[in-house]
Order: structure tokens, then sequence, then C-alpha cells
């Protein structure tokens, strides 16, 4: 004779426990430091013409949107630059490596005032001086403008940029100040603005227009201005 079937037995089901199992290291979220880390080597790569305007353009705007180093690690694999994502994270307790000791600083370039790209890129980048005045021309092509190693030799610095079925990208150190008025025509005209708190800290303001094109301008987090004008001009 077979065995009578157990019926169920009534009463409230417990509810199933969160999961405590790790989140894989694709899926952990990312910080804007990673992303900066990530487009910095893009903006090497579109420098030296490893990657095009376009593409350049795609990777920059996948890498501010990425949430997941998983989102990250593709962007930059077909680069020579490429350096891998590390997950890794000291040990509790553990001291931090002392810093290396500062080496100095080598002599800033002297550069043109205006930056062209037509039908291609341009970057400006590293030590290099800066003046009152700069131009920036782009026609179906992109501008890279990184003052956040430059040496400023005014107090105030102005930038007049067009952005024609292209793009220029500026970015500051982020204790300067950073002010904007230019005009989108079937475009962007993006500026980040933001007002530092020293009042002998530089001033950049950009200006222009972006016709079927864009311009992005905003301050770079953890890179600060280490020549100040204001040494320069022996107010210390």
């Amino acid at each position: 004779m077979s065995k009578p079937e157990l019926e169920p037995r009534s009463g409230p089901v417990a509810a199933p426990r969160p999961s405590t199992a790790p989140v894989a290291d694709a899926e952990m979220r990312v910080s804007d430091a990673d992303r900066e880390r990530i487009a910095e080597l893009l903006r090497d790569a579109y420098a030296e013409g490893r990657l095009d305007a376009e593409e350049h353009a795609e990777r920059i705007e996948a890498a501010y949107a990425a949430k997941t180093f998983g989102d990250l690690v593709p962007l930059t694999r077909d680069l020579p630059a490429h350096r891998s994502v590390s997950f890794d994270k000291p040990p509790l307790g553990a001291q931090e490596p002392a810093p290396a000791p500062a080496r100095p600083l080598p002599p800033a370039r002297q550069e043109a005032p205006s930056v062209v790209a037509i039908f291609g890129g341009a970057a400006r980048k590293g030590r290099w001086r800066v003046g009152s005045h700069l131009s920036a021309f782009t026609a179906f092509g992109g501008v890279d403008i990184d003052l956040t190693d430059a040496v400023f030799e005014s107090p105030e610095v102005e930038i007049t940029v067009t952005a024609i079925f292209g793009g220029v990208e500026i970015r500051v150190p982020e204790n300067v100040s950073l002010i904007g008025s230019g005009v989108g025509i079937f475009g962007g005209f993006d500026v980040r603005e933001q007002t530092v708190a020293d009042p002998y800290a530089p001033v950049v303001r950009v200006k222009g227009v972006a016709l079927f094109g864009g311009c992005n301008a905003k301050p770079r987090r953890g890179k600060k201005l280490r020549e100040w004008v204001r040494k320069q001009l022996g107010t210390e």
C-alpha cells in the first residue's frame, strides 16, 4: 500500500533571506576618479592618432556614463596604453606606500595662441604656457584643451570657441574660476561654471559659438593649479 501524501502545513511562509554572496568585480560601482582615469587614457590615444574624432567622442561619452567596472574595461582594451582596472584593495591596517620624491618640473612649452582642427583632431595638454587669450576652431573635427598642468601667465584667460560640425573639450584645474557665455545653434555649449573662494585664483572665461557641434568646459576634479599667478606676479 502506498504511503499517503503529506498535506502541506498551513501557516505563514518565511520570506527568503537576502543574498550575501559577494558582488562580482565587473559589477562593482565606479567612482568619478575611475571614470576620469579612463577618460585620460582615451584623450592620450586621441592625441596620438590612435582614435579618430568620432571614436574618441563615443568612448568619452561611454566613460562618463559608466556605472560599473565592466562598463569601463572595454573602452581601452584595444589601446597600447591600456592599464587593467584593479579591483584589489589593501588589507585593513596596511600602511600606504611612501610617496616617491617629487621630480623637478620640465620647462613649460611656448605654444601658439590658437588651436585649429579641420577634418581631424588637435590637442593642447601637458606643461604649456597659456596667455590671456586663446582661440579654438574646429570644422568636422575635434579640439582638446587641457589646462590642468598649464602655466598661467595671466590672471584671466579668455578662450574663444568656434565649433562647426565638430567639438571642443576644455578642462581646467578645480581651483580656478570658470565662466561661460557661449551659444549653441543646433548644437550644445555647456560650461560648468564655478567660482572659487580664493580671490587671487585665475579666471577662465569661455565664449563663442557651436554650430551643429558642441563645446564642453568643466573643472577636472583632483587636479589643482600648481603655479599660481600671484606667485608669478610677486604678490606673495
